[in-house]
C-alpha cells in the first residue's frame, strides 16, 4: 500500500499544499474534520498528475465561507444543494469544498441529500476509483477510507460503477465515464460496461438535469487535452446532449496545439498557468458570440466566466510593461515575467507578433536559465558563505541576476561582489588537554634506573664467568698474580654500593608512581598499554663504587636496628644477596694461599695453586676474605631494609653473550 503521508508531501506542488494547509487551519478552528476526497486521491494513487482538489468535511461547508475569503481563497461560485464552495486559490489552484452527504434517487436524476459520515459519502459516489478519502486530521492524517476496494481497480485501470444501479440513478456518470476513460485512458469494467451500453440504448440520458450538464461542459474546458476529450464524447454522442452548438470543428486546432507547447516551457520554467481560460475562447473560436454566451451561462462557477473575459485586458497590460524601460535589463524582465499572473504570460508567449517580445521569451527559454550554472559555488565555498548562512538564497538570486546583466564577468569581480557577504574566520582550536609526554618520560627514566641497577648486579655473574676462562693461564704466573691481586680489591665491585643504588632506584620509581598515580587518579588503562609496549632499557654496566664508600656502611650490632622488608623489596634484594654471595665464593677461591716454609736459609713464603686442594694454613686464609665479603653484603641488605617500596622490579635484563 502505498504511503500516503509521503504522496501528500511530494506529489503535491508548493501551491497545492499551501492551499490544503490554509483548509485544515480554517476547519480545525471550526472543530471539524477534514477529508481529501475523489479525483485528488485517485490521482495519488495511480501516479497521475494531481489537476485539482476535492475536499469534504463533517458539517455545513457552506459556512466556512466567509473564513475561507479572509484566509485567501477566492470563491468562484457554490451549489446549494450539495453545499459545494468552488474556490480559487493563489497559484491557480482550484478547490471544491463540500459536505459529507448521502443521496437518494426517488426518481432518476433527482437526488435527495442529507448529512452523513464519511463512509456513506464515499459510498454514493461515482464510480470506485473516485470512493475513497484521505484523513487530512490531526492524529490520523494520511489514513486510507476504501469502503468500495477501489484500490484494485485503479491497478487494473477499470472504472468501476459503486452502485449497480448509477447509471439508471444519475445519467450524468455515463458522460463522465467517457471523460474519465479519454483522459486517463483507463476501460470499464465488463459489468459496468454492460450497463454502460444497456443505458445508451434504454435513453438514461433524458432524465439528465441542467446543473450537472453544465458541470461537465466547465469540466471539459479544464482538461489537459480538451480536444481529445470532445472528440471522445463526439464518438459516444453525449457531446449533442451536452452542448449542440459546441464540437471539435468549432476549435482552432493550431493555436491550442502552440499553447500546449508553451504551457509545458513555462512550467519547465516554474510557472503553473491554468490554461482553461487561454483555451476557451480557441475551443470556441469558431461559434457565434450568442452560443458562447449561452455556454458561459451554464457554467457553475461564475468567477471562471470572469476571468475568461479578464484575461484579454491583463495580457495587453503584461506586454506593455515587458516592452517598456521598466523591464530593459534582463533581469527585470526576468522578474516581470515571474510576477505577472501565469495566464496572462501564458496568453502573451504564444499570440504576440513583437520581435522584441519575442526575443526576451527567446532568452528566457533558453539564455538567462543557463546563467544559474556559472554561480560560483566554489569560490563561495572558500569565502565561508555557504547554505547555513541566513540571507544565502536570496545571494544567489541577486548573484543570479548579476551575471544575467553581465555585471560579473571576471573571478576577481565575484570575490569583490561577495567580499561583503563573507563572514570571518573562525578562532583557531583551543586544545585543553595537557601534553601526556612528561608523564611518560618520568616515568620512563624511574624505570630505566630500576632496570640499570639490577641489571648491573646481574652482569657481575657474567664477569665472574669470564675470569674462570682465563683460570688455566693464570696458574702460569702466580708471582705474577700476586701483584694483580694487590689490585683486585680495587677493581671488585662493592656490593654494598650497588645495592644502595638499587634500592635508590626503587625509591625514585615509587616517587614518580606516587606522582603519577595523584594526577591519573581514577584509571587510565592508555598509559598502562604504554608502558607494557614500551622497551626495557638497556642494561648499563655500573662503574665499581670506590672502597670508601664500603667504609661508611653501617656494621651489624652497631646501633643499627633491622626494620622489616617489604615484600615488593625482597625479591631484588634477594637477587643481589645471591649474587654477592656467588661472587664472594669465587673471590676466595681465586685468593692464592701463602705458606711460609722453614728452610736452612731461613724461612720462605711460597704459593700454592688454587685448584689443588688448600692446606689447613691456606683455609685458614680465605676464612676471612669471605668473613670480609658476607660482612659487606650483610651490611647493606640492613641499609635496604630501612626504606620500604612497592614497586616489584621487572623482567631481569638478558645476559651479555660470551
Amino acid at each position: 500500500m502505498a504511503d500516503y503521508i509521503y504522496l501528500l508531501e511530494n506529489r503535491l506542488s508548493a501551491a497545492q499544499k499551501s492551499a490544503l494547509a490554509t483548509v485544515r487551519d480554517v476547519v480545525r478552528a471550526k472543530g471539524q474534520t477534514l477529508f481529501l476526497v475523489g479525483g485528488a486521491v485517485r490521482d495519488l494513487t495511480s501516479g497521475s498528475p494531481v489537476r485539482d482538489l476535492d475536499v469534504v468535511v463533517q458539517g455545513n461547508a457552506l459556512k466556512l465561507r466567509k473564513d475561507l475569503e479572509l484566509a485567501g481563497a477566492t470563491v468562484q461560485g457554490s451549489a446549494d444543494a450539495t453545499q459545494v464552495l468552488y474556490l480559487k486559490f493563489p497559484g491557480g489552484v482550484r478547490m471544491e469544498v463540500g459536505s459529507t452527504l448521502s443521496a437518494s434517487y426517488p426518481k432518476p436524476g433527482k437526488p435527495v441529500y442529507k448529512a452523513a459520515t464519511i463512509l456513506e459519502d464515499l459510498r454514493r459516489r461515482d464510480f470506485t476509483a473516485n470512493a475513497m478519502a484521505l484523513s487530512l486530521n490531526d492524529g490520523s492524517y494520511g489514513l486510507l477510507m476504501d469502503p468500495l476496494n477501489g484500490v484494485a481497480d485503479i491497478e487494473n485501470r477499470e472504472l468501476r460503477l459503486a452502485s449497480n444501479y448509477g447509471f439508471i440513478e444519475d445519467p450524468i456518470r455515463m458522460v463522465r465515464a467517457a471523460r474519465f476513460s479519454a483522459r486517463l485512458g483507463w476501460t470499464l469494467e465488463e459489468k459496468t460496461q454492460g450497463r454502460y451500453d444497456t443505458g445508451k440504448e434504454e435513453g438514461y440520458i433524458s432524465a439528465l438535469q441542467d446543473f450537472p450538464r453544465g458541470y461537465e461542459v466547465e469540466e471539459i474546458v479544464h482538461e489537459e487535452d480538451p480536444l481529445r476529450v470532445i472528440r471522445r464524447l463526439e464518438s459516444e454522442g453525449w457531446m449533442q446532449v451536452l452542448a449542440p452548438e459546441w464540437g471539435s470543428a468549432k476549435a482552432n486546432v493550431v493555436e491550442l496545439e502552440k499553447v500546449r507547447d508553451t504551457q509545458t516551457q513555462l512550467q519547465m520554467q516554474g510557472i503553473h498557468p491554468d490554461a482553461a481560460t487561454v483555451n476557451f475562447p480557441l475551443l470556441t473560436a469558431k461559434m457565434s458570440a450568442k452560443d458562447v454566451d449561452a455556454l458561459k451561462k451554464s457554467f457553475p462557477r461564475p468567477g471562471f466566466v470572469a476571468e475568461i473575459d479578464a484575461l484579454e485586458g491583463e495580457a495587453k497590460d503584461f506586454a506593455m510593461q515587458l516592452g517598456g524601460k521598466a523591464a530593459a535589463t534582463p533581469s527585470a524582465a526576468y522578474r516581470l515575467i515571474l510576477s505577472s499572473a501565469p495566464e496572462a504570460v501564458l496568453s502573451v508567449v504564444y499570440a504576440t507578433k513583437s520581435a522584441a517580445l519575442q526575443a526576451k521569451f527567446k532568452s528566457f527559454f533558453g539564455e538567462w536559465p543557463q546563467m544559474r550554472q556559472k554561480i560560483p559555488y566554489a569560490l563561495m565555498q572558500e569565502m565561508r558563505i555557504t547554505p547555513e548562512l541566513p540571507g544565502y538564497v536570496e545571494l544567489v538570486e541577486k548573484l543570479f541576476f548579476e551575471l544575467m546583466d553581465g555585471n560579473l564577468g571576471s573571478t576577481e569581480e565575484m570575490k569583490a561582489f561577495l567580499e561583503p557577504y563573507s563572514p570571518p574566520a573562525p578562532p583557531p582550536p583551543v586544545h585543553l588537554r595537557r601534553a601526556r609526554a612528561a608523564r611518560k618520560d618520568a616515568k620512563g627514566k624511574a624505570r630505566a634506573k630500576k632496570g640499570a641497577a639490577l641489571a648491573a648486579a646481574t652482569d657481575l655473574d657474567d664477569e665472574d664467568d669470564d675470569r674462570e676462562d682465563n683460570d688455566d693461564a693464570e696458574d702460569a704466573g702466580l708471582d705474577d698474580e700476586d701483584e694483580d691481586d694487590s689490585g683486585d680489591d680495587g677493581d671488585e665491585p662493592d656490593v654494598a654500593a650497588l645495592v644502595g643504588a638499587a634500592v635508590t632506584g626503587l625509591d625514585e620509581d615509587e616517587d614518580a608512581d606516587s606522582v603519577d598515580g595523584e594526577t591519573e587518579r581514577g584509571g587510565d588503562d592508555r598509559d598502562d598499554d604504554d608502558d607494557e609496549d614500551e622497551k626495557p632499557a638497556r642494561p648499563v654496566k655500573a662503574k665499581a663504587p670506590a672502597k670508601k664508600a664500603a667504609a661508611s656502611a653501617p656494621v651489624r650490632g652497631k646501633g643499627v636496628t633491622a626494620s622489616p622488608v617489604p615484600a615488593a623489596v625482597k625479591k631484588p634484594i634477594a637477587q643481589v644477596v645471591a649474587v654477592s654471595a656467588k661472587v664472594a665464593a669465587k673471590s676466595a677461591a681465586r685468593t692464592p694461599v701463602v705458606a711460609t716454609v722453614k728452610g736452612a736459609g731461613g724461612s720462605k713464603a711460597v704459593a700454592a695453586k688454587s685448584p689443588a686442594a688448600p692446606a689447613k694454613g691456606a683455609k685458614q686464609a680465605v676464612k676471612p676474605v669471605a668473613a670480609k665479603a658476607s660482612a659487606k653484603t650483610h651490611a647493606a641488605v640492613k641499609v635496604a631494609a630501612k626504606a620500604p617500596v612497592k614497586v616489584a622490579a621487572k623482567s631481569p635484563a638478558k645476559k651479555k653473550g660470551h
